[in-house]
Formats: structure tokens, sequence, C-alpha cells
């Protein structure tokens, strides 16, 4: 390190000195030592305080501090998030997914792996979705944008055909495809919704036309609220709730006023609150949140064990497969409560890493939409970034007893192809995304078998003899 890297900008007699001609010659020979300079230089800032030394604990978490500021500002940090992150919690749920759903296979008269060999599959087909998409430009990205929306609203409309839809737990959501298979359209209009909103926004603004209002609503809010308005049919006040927050967050990213951002949330407000007054079921839901009693006609039954497996499962839990709740006290270990299960078996420590996974995730998209120049791009990762992380806290809010249950799968983790299959492709846009960073894709030709070394050679052929 030279003299002046430390001092800061020189002043003085030594402002002479800047240039080649300062770093040669007897000149170079009348700087101050760099360990001098580090005791007491004249810096831009006055005399510079000795740092602490490296061999202490506050000395080592600045250097830890320092280190770690360096690796999130490099452009590779948001895609090595997205990939792995993404890829953790997959896998990890593929493991949960085949430990919480053996006993409910059992008891259906199935083979224990039925519903981990469906979502096994359904992971599968998700992976070549995630790689189509993140190889995808953006102008086809955006043309497929409008067939996707249709394409939804077309199954949404079906889903309340008489003969077709099919009703579980009281949500007539589902399409059956023969056998074992279905299809619950809501889940792939998360994904239409935040494309067609991304694409539409995006070319609203290359016309400079989201400074007025209207255009910031129209034809966003109307066409969502067709869409809420078709899932609301069906009862899944959880997906609404989803594409709801959605909604907001492609406003917020497209700079709505607070006045028109808090108007759109306060009728959105007020519809849930008549849903969910006009329903018995959705009013007794509201009432289990923090009950830790199952109550009249075991009312809360659900809520309750799912307070419980966490209970049991401790700071490092029960061990892998050795739940208790799964054995018939806890509805839904495997989608819903998938969460609860692998609290009871991975403890807190579990847990605690899916959060992580989580946030690691959400801030790797807030990333890449606030780095990015291209209006698409940014609506449409911050569209996604919202969908995963509101589907993940009304999740995990709901088996914690903080939120009432919505129905809402765990968004890569719980059991569920047609929750499965849009997010990954999702995901696999966020990679895109990602590598589109500014100096990302330059990082990654460096790392391509063979250039890094090349390039370093190169470099070492070039400099002269007597530098070190």
């Amino acid at each position: 390190m030279h003299a002046d890297d430390t001092l800061g900008r020189p002043s003085g007699p030594w402002t002479a000195l800047r240039g080649p001609v300062a770093r040669s010659g007897p000149a170079r020979a009348g700087r101050p030592r760099p360990s001098a300079a580090r005791g007491g230089g004249a810096g831009r800032g006055g005399p510079r305080r000795p740092g602490p030394p490296r061999g202490t604990l506050l000395g080592g978490l600045r250097q830890l501090h320092r280190r770690a500021k360096r690796a999130w500002d490099r452009p590779l940090t948001a895609y090595y998030l997205v990939m792995g992150g993404s890829l953790l919690i997959t896998v990890l749920g593929l493991v949960m997914v085949y430990s919480a759903s053996q006993i409910k296979a059992l008891q259906n008269g199935l083979p224990p792996t039925f519903f981990f060999r469906k979502q096994l599959l359904a992971a599968a087909i998700g992976t070549v979705m995630l790689l189509v998409a993140a190889r995808m430009p953006v102008r086809l990205l955006r043309v497929f944008a409008y067939p996707a929306l249709a394409g939804s609203l077309f199954l949404l409309c079906l889903v309340q055909v008489p003969g077709i839809g099919q009703t579980i737990n009281g949500n007539t959501n589902w399409i059956s495809l023969g056998g074992p298979f279905q299809l619950q359209p809501s889940e792939f209009a998360k994904l239409a919704l935040v494309l067609w909103g991304a694409d539409l926004l995006a070319r609203k603004q290359s016309k400079k036309l989201l400074t007025q209002w209207k255009h910031l609503l129209v034809p966003l809010v109307p066409v969502t609220f067709v869409l809420l308005g078709l899932i609301m049919l069906g009862g899944d006040m959880g997906t609404t709730v989803v594409l709801t927050t959605v909604l907001l967050g492609l406003l917020w990213v497209a700079g709505a006023p607070t006045r028109l951002f808090a108007g759109v949330f306060g009728v959105t407000a007020v519809l849930a609150v008549l849903f969910i007054k006009t329903s018995a079921n959705r009013m007794s839901r509201l009432a289990c949140i923090g009950a830790t009693d199952p109550g009249d006609h075991d009312q809360c039954w659900q809520a309750v064990h799912g307070i419980y497996a966490l209970a049991n499962g401790g700071w490092f839990g029960a061990g892998l497969g050795a739940s208790v709740e799964k054995w018939g006290e806890l509805p839904e270990p495997h989608t819903d409560f998938i969460f609860a299960i692998t609290g009871e078996e991975l403890g807190l420590a579990g847990t605690l890493s899916v959060l992580a996974l989580f946030a690691a995730l959400g801030y790797a998209g807030i990333r890449v939409a606030g780095r990015t120049e291209d209006p698409f791009v940014r609506y449409a990762a911050g569209g996604v970034t919202t969908w995963i992380t509101a589907q993940a806290v009304v999740n995990i809010g709901a088996v914690l007893g903080l939120l009432p249950i919505a129905g809402v799968p765990l968004p890569l983790f719980s059991y569920g192809g047609s929750a499965l299959l849009p997010t990954m492709f999702a995901i696999g846009l966020l990679i895109a995304f990602a590598r589109d960073e500014p100096g990302a894709r330059a990082a990654l030709a460096m790392r391509q078998p063979g250039v890094r070394w090349k390039t370093m050679r190169r470099r070492v052929k070039k400099r002269p003899s007597g530098e070190r």
C-alpha cells in the first residue's frame, strides 16, 4: 500500500509530486513509510486514529464486516443467492414432504412414497421450466404475458363449470386432469399477473404515462379484481390475499403516490372484511389466531396442533421422521402445515434455516429490481419477490398462530405440483434477471473453464521485469 493510499489526498508540498514524476527518482525516497502514516499522518480529515490491532476481537469483527460488505457488493451475489437459496429450499422441501406425507399416504391406502413421487415429478418438470425461463429473452417473455393472462382467465372460468371444477376442503379451485393429477389455475394466475402487469407498466412508463393516476390504475386494478372475483367464487381467500399483495407490490415499484396506494389498500381491506364477515368458516379461522386450546367443536384443532408440533421440536428437533403430530393429529402435515412438521423434526435450528433461505431469496429479488435499468425487469422482479415472500409470510404466520389459516402452501417447500411449477418458472426469471445485472455477465464469462487462467497469464507477461 502506498502512503497516498493511507493518507488520503496529498496537500501542500506533496501536491507538486503527483503524477508520473512523483513515482520515480529521489522524490519517492522522501515519502514517509506506510507504518508511520498509519500512526499519525495528516490526511484529508486530520490525524488518523490507529485502528484496533488485528489480533483483537474488535479488529477481527471489523475485518469480517469489510469482507462481507465486499461479498454483498459483488455483481454475482444476487445470482448465487437465487440459485443456491431456491435449490436448498426445494431439496429440503422434498425431504420434508417425504417425511411428513408417509402416514397420510398409508391412512389413504396408498404407498408411503405416493406424495413424494408426485412432488419429485413436479420438481423435475419445474426444473425444466426454470431452465427455460432462465434462457428466455425479455422480448419473448413480454409476448408470452398476454396469452398467459388469457389462459388463466379461461381456466378460472372453467373451474366454476359444474362437473369440471373439483371441491377440496370447501374450496372449488381445482380441475381434474385424470387419475391422481389435478390442476389449480389460481396458482398460475399469480405468474400471469406478474408478467402482464410488468409489461403493462413498462409500456406506460416508456410513454411517460405513469405520472397520471388513471394510467397507474387502469386496466391493472380492474383486471386484478376480475381475477380475485373468479378465485373468490371458489372460496380461496388465501390466494386472493397473495394476489392482492402482488398488485400492491407492482404499484409500489411503479412509484404510486401514497394516497393512491393507500386508497387501493383501503378498498381491498374493506372487501376482505366483507368476505370474512359473510363466511362462518373464515370467521372461525380468524378467531383461532393465537389460540392455545382447540375450543368448542375443535374448531382450532389445526392451529393448536401446529403450535404443539413446534413446541415438541425444541432447539434441534426430535429427528428426521420422528414427528408425532403427523400421525393423524395435525391435518395437512405435508401441505399447509409442513413448516410445523419441520419445526418438530428439525427444531428451531431447522425453521430458522428455512427463514434465512427465504430472507436471502427476498433480498436477492429486491437487489435485482433495484439495480436493473430495464423497466420490465424491475417490475417483474419486484412482482415475483413480492409474491414469494408474501406467500411465505402468510403460510408461516398461520403456522405460528400470528395470522389466520389461509390455506396457501409454502413456496418451493410444500407439497403441490400446481404451486411448485409456476413458482420455479418465476425463480428462473429471477435467475435470468440476476445474470443481466451490471457486471454479472462479464463475471460469469470470466468463470468459464480456462478463461480466468489464460487472462491471468496474459497479465503476468505484461508486467515489467522488476515489478513485484
